[in-house]
């Protein structure tokens, strides 16, 4: 699964991209730390990837400007926020957007490591031999 990180925290956006390609099976394509470099990456790789994990807070701009630029997004491709603000308003806010899923950076990485694995699946059922749909 290509996937696409922003995330402005060198630690975190590190550990991350070492969590998911150990664990699920994805391959980190690029990443960004700010709202203007995601939205970039985004006009010249348009279906260049199947995932995009959105920090809210950057260091310049705003995830959800991330989330804006990705709803024009095919049906396949899947957006989700990892954010240390999770609240009820935020996740509103984001399925809004059309967010996939919303996942807490304290407390539930394993969840958005259980979402990877889980569109992989499904991606490997949709693209194997006799699959239909």
């Amino acid at each position: 699964m290509q996937t696409y990180v922003v995330e402005d925290n060198l630690t975190i956006r590190e550990n991350l991209i070492g969590t998911l390609e150990e664990l699920t099976c994805t391959t980190v394509v690029g990443f960004a730390d700010t709202e203007s470099g995601a939205r970039a990456w985004l006009l010249g790789h348009d279906g260049d990837w199947d995932l995009m994990i959105v920090d809210l807070f950057l260091k310049q701009g705003s995830g959800l400007g991330v989330l804006q630029a990705c709803q024009a997004r095919k049906p396949v491709q899947k957006v989700v926020v990892l954010s240390n603000y999770a609240t009820p308003d935020i996740r509103r806010r984001c399925a809004e957007f059309g967010v996939d899923a919303v996942f807490d950076k304290s407390n539930e990485i394993d969840a958005l490591v259980e979402f990877c694995l889980v569109q992989a699946r499904d991606r490997a059922s949709r693209s194997s031999p006799g699959a239909t749909g």
